[in-house]
C-alpha cells in the first residue's frame, strides 16, 4: 500500500469518527466520511470548509442500514474501510425487549460484516490489497452488568474480525480491531439513557433507580470519562498503518485490566 490512502469511515458524523477523519485528512489521506443522517452531511461539510480540508475530505450520507447508501459507498475505490459506526442498547439482559437486541445486532454486527464482505470481494476481484479496521470496544472482551447486549455485539464483532483476519490473509487484506476504553464522547452516556425508554418500575423487576446507580458507578469515575483525544490520536495512527497488532486496546490500563479479568474468568464459580 502507498503512504497516502483513500479511507472510508462509517459513523464519521461525530465522536471518534469525526476526529479521526479530520486527523487523517490533515496528514494528506483522502477521506470518504460517511455520516448517518442528512443534517450531519451539511454540518460536517461546513467544518471541512472551515478547516480548509476540501481537497482531502468528501462527506457522504452513509446509513449502513440503508441499501442505497451502501450501494453508493461501494462505488468508491478505497484502500481502507474503517468500520466505525455503531449504536448501543443498555439495560438488564433478562428484561430488555428483543426487538432492541435485534436492532443492536443489525447495526453493530450484520451491517459491518456486509460492508466487509462486499469491499473484500471488490479488492479480491481487482487483485488489490486492502485493509478493514473495526471499532470494537473494551466491552468486546468483558461484560459489565447493564451493558450485556451492547457488549455481546462487540464480542460477536471480535469473532468476525478474527476469522476475517485469517481468511483474508491469502488475498493480502489486513484486519484489525480498535478497542476503546470509556472515553467521554457522549456515546456511553447516551447508551445508558437508552434503557430508560422502556424500563418501567410497574412492569420490570429491575428498578430505574438501581439501574441508574449501576450506570453511575461505571461512568461517573475518572476512568469512565477519559479524554477522547487520546483515542482519536491512536486511531489516526492505527487506521492507515500497514503493520501493527490485530487487537488495539487503548488506554494501557484498560488493556491490563482486561487481561487480568480474562485470567480470573477461569476461576469464576456459580
Amino acid at each position: 500500500m502507498s503512504t497516502t490512502k483513500t479511507i472510508l469511515i462509517t459513523g464519521a458524523g461525530s465522536g471518534f469518527g469525526e476526529g479521526t477523519a479530520f486527523g487523517l485528512a490533515k496528514l494528506g489521506h483522502h477521506i470518504i466520511a460517511g455520516v448517518q443522517i442528512s443534517p450531519q452531511v451539511t454540518a460536517m461539510r461546513k467544518k471541512v470548509k472551515e478547516l480548509g480540508l476540501q481537497d482531502h475530505v468528501e462527506v457522504i450520507k452513509l446509513d449502513i442500514l440503508d441499501k442505497y447508501d451502501v450501494a453508493n459507498a461501494l462505488k468508491y475505490d478505497i484502500d481502507v474501510l474503517f468500520s466505525n459506526a455503531g449504536i448501543g442498547e443498555s439495560g438488564p439482559v433478562f428484561e430488555i425487549p428483543l426487538d432492541l437486541v435485534r436492532g443492536n445486532y443489525e447495526t453493530n454486527v450484520f451491517a459491518p460484516l456486509s460492508l466487509a464482505q462486499q469491499f473484500s470481494a471488490k479488492w479480491i476481484n481487482a487483485g488489490k490489497p486492502g485493509k478493514i479496521v473495526f471499532t470494537s470496544s473494551m466491552g468486546g472482551l468483558f461484560t459489565p452488568s447493564g451493558y450485556g447486549i451492547y457488549v455481546s455485539t462487540k464480542h460477536a464483532l471480535e469473532a468476525v474480525a478474527e476469522a476475517l483476519s485469517d481468511e483474508l490473509k491469502p488475498y493480502n487484506i489486513k484486519v484489525q480491531t480498535i478497542n476503546p476504553g470509556a472515553y467521554l464522547t457522549g456515546y456511553n452516556e447516551t447508551m445508558a439513557e437508552n434503557a430508560f425508554r422502556w424500563l418501567d418500575d410497574e412492569k420490570n423487576f429491575t428498578k430505574r433507580a438501581d439501574m441508574k446507580a449501576n450506570f453511575d458507578s461505571l461512568l461517573g469515575t475518572p476512568q469512565g470519562r477519559l479524554d477522547p483525544t487520546e483515542m482519536i490520536d491512536a486511531m489516526i495512527r492505527i487506521v492507515p498503518s500497514d503493520t501493527g497488532k490485530f487487537r488495539n486496546v487503548v488506554p494501557q490500563f484498560v488493556e491490563d485490566m482486561l487481561k487480568e479479568h480474562q485470567l480470573k474468568a477461569w476461576d469464576i464459580t456459580i
